[in-house]
């Protein structure tokens, strides 16, 4: 079986996470093969809306994350120019009653505390930032620090940044290890490739591909589908979502659970999701949560009523127990890293994850804390 030429680093993974990984790793020196068995974003970064939040996360490690990831989305926007259809369109989370008003305003305090910038909306001035809201809501909050990308573009632009060698349409069927255990390199139908460190950035799939270096990392897909209208003038200007959207991101729920998220494009479709549940990796049509986004986008968008859905697609989210990836060196087996299990954080965390997965590669002070993250804290469950 042939061997190819050695690299520093190996990426399983060419979604955005992994780009990402391989363009911070690149700047550091360091020479890099990304490879994939589909194409460049063929998996969940391919079915994701672009996302880059910070709204919808409560203080914590994945908080810090997400701010430090905006700070970097903004970079690499001038970076890699308009070519990633980067937005800094900001959120507008809203409520539909009193209550729900109440919960968020304690939400955005706590979240305000943790240098999250958030603007408190009344809901009779909520129109003035989205004229085709409903006009019945109890108010929100603006969120600017809010934003978008194409992510199959974003994935493809990084990639091409870094230079990175890339092996696509050729599937890992072993991670390769020395008679120490350290990782050097993989193995696929075409042949060996070696390297001495081998990042796992396999998304919803990252749980299979640990299991391939004989490790436990419980990744499991949560399935969700979003709704794309025809092509429209601007009537959605920011991503748009009710505060039940929160809640759901944050459930362990294994059932199907839906929540209004509303966005345009600069394409012209809006975007309409989120569901969730927890169907391992079936891509069958759910009628029943098709039929509740509808109808929760147009409880929020009347206007919508009017304007035909003219396609869905479905994508499984990277889901780890706890609600936080896996980012950084399995102690289990040397030179084996992870950098999966975002759920549906995925693309806006993503530079945030290169960066801390190079600064460990490289021995240089990490961004931020990486404990939270660690791939260890799962070993006990091996």
């Amino acid at each position: 079986m042939p061997t190819r030429a050695p690299s520093d680093l190996i990426v399983i993974g060419a979604g955005v996470v992994g780009a990402a990984c391989a363009y911070y790793a690149a700047r550091r020196g360091l020479s890099v093969t990304v490879i994939d068995r589909g194409p460049v974003a063929g998996g969940t970064t391919g079915s994701g809306e672009g996302n880059l939040l910070v709204s919808d996360k409560e203080p914590g490690p994945e908080l810090e994350l997400a701010l430090l990831s905006t700070h970097l989305w903004r970079e690499l926007a001038e970076r890699l120019s308009a070519r990633i259809e980067y937005e800094a369109k900001g959120g507008l989370v809203v409520a539909a009653d009193a209550a729900r008003m109440r919960a968020l305003r304690l939400f955005a305090e706590a979240q305000g505390a943790a240098g999250v910038t958030a603007r408190e909306i009344a809901g009779d001035r909520l129109t003035e930032l989205e004229p085709h809201l409903a006009p019945d809501l109890a108010g929100g909050f603006l969120y600017p620090q809010d934003a978008q990308v194409q992510p199959a573009l974003a994935a493809a632009r990084l990639l091409r940044a870094s230079g990175a060698r890339l092996r696509l349409g050729e599937a890992v069927t072993g991670v390769l290890t020395a008679a120490d255990g350290a990782v050097r390199g993989v193995r696929t139908a075409a042949g060996e490739l070696h390297a001495p460190a081998v990042v796992n950035a396999a998304g919803a799939w990252g749980g299979a591909l640990a299991r391939l270096a004989g490790v436990n990392l419980p990744v499991l897909p949560r399935r969700g589908f979003v709704l794309v209208t025809e092509p429209l003038p601007r009537l959605v200007r920011r991503k748009v979502y009710a505060a039940d959207y929160v809640a759901d991101v944050a459930s362990d729920a294994a059932a199907l659970q839906t929540s209004a998220v509303v966005e345009g494009t600069p394409a012209g479709p809006v975007l309409i999701g989120a569901s969730r549940e927890r169907v391992g990796f079936d891509r069958t049509l759910s009628t029943e949560a098709l039929r509740r986004l509808a109808a929760q986008a147009t409880a929020l968008f009347p206007v919508l009523a009017r304007v035909r859905a003219i396609r869905t697609y479905a994508g499984f989210r990277p889901y780890l127990p706890d609600h936080l990836p896996a980012i950084g060196t399995d102690p289990r087996v040397p030179g084996l890293l992870h950098a999966c299990g975002h759920e549906g954080a995925g693309i806006g965390l993503a530079p945030a994850t290169g960066l801390l997965v190079s600064a460990l590669l490289t021995g240089d002070g990490p961004p931020l804390d990486p404990a939270p993250f660690a791939p260890g804290r799962f070993a006990a469950a091996g």
